[in-house]
């Protein structure tokens, strides 16, 4: 691959890196890994969605659900990376606050088995406040999406 090629193909983050650049543990870790991370862009996350999944046992008993909620978190968590790796080092760690969700449309249902990739772009940065358009998708359906706006603030300790 020459280095045009990496360029449109962006950054590849694998688990032990995302797990140093947001706070989030499981079972509240939605994404397994971040490509194609292009700063103050966009990125892609993967969650590959297994029947372990500990919101399964009750959402819903024989036909489980991926609760949409948990999708828009995705989206929220794929941002936090992008956010970081834009920011660079110092931003590692900082907490992502929703400040709000517009849009928001489920349109296929998530299940065990699939491997949800969650497509976010930024729209707008202004201090720490980020905006950013959200899609996740199976196989190249769309299952959801929404626009949302976070605040990155440091963690109080």
């Amino acid at each position: 691959m020459d280095s045009l090629d990496s360029e449109k193909q962006g950054t590849s983050i694998d688990i032990s890196r995302v797990m140093e650049m947001i706070p989030h543990r499981y079972p509240f870790l939605m994404i397994d890994r971040v490509m194609n991370v292009r700063a103050s862009e966009s990125a892609v996350g993967i969650k590959n969605v297994t029947i372990n999944e500990p919101f399964f046992q009750g959402h819903f008993p024989g036909h489980p659900v991926m609760p949409g909620v948990l999708i828009v978190e995705a989206m929220a968590q794929t941002a936090g990376i992008l956010v970081v790796h834009t920011l660079g080092a110092e931003s590692e760690g900082k907490l992502v606050y929703f400040m709000s969700i517009d849009g928001a449309r489920f349109r296929r249902p998530v299940t065990p088995g699939d491997q949800l990739h969650v497509h976010v772009t930024k729209q707008a940065s202004r201090g720490n406040v980020w905006k950013f358009a959200g899609q996740a998708k199976v196989d190249g359906t769309l299952c959801a999406e929404a626009t949302f706006a976070a605040m990155i603030m440091d963690r109080a300790e």
